[in-house]
């Protein structure tokens, strides 16, 4: 199903880590995507080792190595570089301070951030970005170490949550929502005929997958998940939240073409409560707190993380550290390997 526009929420960082306290994807999310996006555009890149030819070109190749050489030379790999050097440091600190974070944890945190997405839409996105699951939940998973590294010296009362509720109260509640599906068809002759076969008793995804030019509802069987008022193009969104459930409707026109739509569900507005949002907020007033601290941590981490550099190209990237500086990471921090 086409939306009325591409949702404004877009996931982003390993070290910026405020996450927004409207519940909008983590800025740290999309940043620690980043990372993982480059490596891999990289790696897809370079699979195939420094012999060989990438492309042949009117009998002249371009090899592998080439290719690398380039790459190593552009300006994102330094970028790429220090991405994949924290991410070494990261786990190393989890692992000599006994931090440890459950998959139920990162269970929590991804269906925080997939739950700011329409149906389908978080797949499309890791698609985009030739990304995997995996590297989701270990860009999550090194978040939490972060969280709970600097995290012991991250205080928030009752008081403050209370408060920040108060004077935000109507960013917690929940809108109406329905749950529907459709078949998106582009000329009224063609969405009679597929309101004819659904009332005849045809199988409302066999429609979809062969009439259907709506990409992303398709292969779905017609389905758009949930969505609330303010997401589809009006004429749709009109009839989802009036028409009775489990009914074929008619052709409804919109700029997109003719729907035949059948609504499955819905939910009404529900107001927030303090309980209902205490834990989002703790959550987000606890990262913003944590924000400044990370830039700081993670410095230190790579002052005193034993980095040789063997390529004289990236030596700036990692200076050796000054004698007689900070001795090793987690002199405060490390209070939270207990957590």
């Amino acid at each position: 199903m086409q939306r009325t526009g591409p949702p404004s929420r877009e996931p982003c960082g390993v070290i910026s880590l405020a996450l927004e306290l409207r519940m909008s994807i983590s800025p740290r999310l999309l940043a620690g995507i980043a990372c993982v996006f480059f490596p891999v555009c990289l790696a897809a890149c370079s699979s195939g080792g420094n012999s060989g030819a990438v492309v042949t070109v009117k009998g002249q190749a371009i090899t592998h190595a080439e290719l690398d050489q380039k790459l190593e030379d552009s300006p994102a790999s330094r970028s790429v570089l220090q991405s994949l050097v924290t991410n070494v440091l990261i786990d190393k600190y989890a692992q000599e301070h006994n931090i440890t974070v459950s998959d139920a944890d990162i269970d929590k945190q991804e269906n925080q951030y997939k739950a700011q997405y329409p149906a389908g839409a978080w797949d499309e996105m890791l698609k985009s970005r030739n990304m995997s699951e995996q590297e989701v939940r270990d860009i999550i998973r090194r978040q939490l170490v972060l969280d709970k590294a600097v995290g012991a010296n991250v205080h928030v009362s009752e008081k403050q949550i209370a408060d920040y509720f108060a004077k935000n109260r109507v960013q917690y509640d929940q809108p109406a929502m329905a749950h529907a599906r459709h078949i998106l068809v582009p000329d009224l002759k063609t969405a009679n005929k597929v309101e004819a076969d659904l009332k005849a008793g045809k199988d409302f995804a066999a429609e979809a997958k062969q009439y259907s030019v709506d990409p992303g509802s398709r292969d779905k069987g017609g389905d758009v998940g949930w969505f609330r008022k303010g997401q589809m193009v009006p004429p749709f969104e009109a009839y989802v939240f009036s028409a009775p459930l489990h009914k074929i409707s008619a052709p409804v026109k919109s700029t997109f073409g003719y729907h035949i739509i059948e609504v499955l569900e819905r939910k009404p507005a529900k107001l927030a409560t303090l309980a209902s949002a205490h834990d989002q907020i703790e959550q987000a007033l606890k990262q913003q707190q944590e924000s400044p601290l990370i830039p700081a941590f993670i410095q230190q981490l790579t002052a005193t993380g034993n980095i040789v550099v063997n390529d004289p190209k990236f030596a700036s990237l990692f200076p050796s550290p000054a004698p007689g500086a900070a001795g090793a990471p987690g002199a405060a921090p490390s209070a939270a390997a207990t957590k």
